[in-house]
């Protein structure tokens, strides 16, 4: 997963049940105060941390750490292997037909057709080695045809949504 920090990249994975920071172990002792508000302790200083703002479809958060204002955007491993296709790089905003980033199962749809979407809408939910990765509209469109359905297994390439 990656993590851009006010332009700053932060490389985050899990190995042996420790979180990395950029190859580097991190730890700090995090505690849920209420929903928007949290305690963090890390290298011995205190934080006061609030979710000030979340955009779930586009996993970007704004959050105020001891007064400042930070902007995070996540990028998991799907995100990333459509930016280096190129995919998230449209010239335009306007969907033309969806199709599939990586073999996998249809798990669940999230639209009909008919259905208005707009840019970073979940279209649907694609199972691909174990993991639940929510495919999102790369621009703007009305949903026009659904290829496939609800258990169908996938091809990479293979045309799953038609958009008008």
């Amino acid at each position: 997963m990656k993590a851009i920090i006010n332009d700053s990249n932060f490389e985050i994975s899990e190995e042996k049940n420790q979180i990395l920071v950029n190859n580097e172990p991190f730890s700090w002792d995090l505690r849920k105060i209420s929903e928007k508000d949290f305690h963090i302790l890390k290298d011995n200083k205190s934080y006061n941390a609030e979710l000030v703002e979340a955009n779930y479809a586009e996993k970007i958060f704004k959050l105020k750490v001891n007064g400042t204002i930070h902007t995070v955007n996540l990028k998991d491993r799907t995100d990333l292997l459509l930016e280096k296709m190129g995919i998230n790089n449209t010239a335009s905003n306007k969907l033309n037909n969806l199709k599939a980033p990586m073999p996998g199962l249809i798990f669940e749809m999230k639209v009909k057709v008919g259905d208005e979407v707009k840019k970073g809408d979940i279209l649907l939910i694609l199972v691909a080695m174990k993991m639940e990765n929510a495919i999102k509209a790369a621009g703007d469109g009305i949903v026009k045809s659904i290829k496939v359905t609800i258990g169908e297994s996938v091809e990479k390439g293979q045309l799953i949504m038609e958009f008008e």
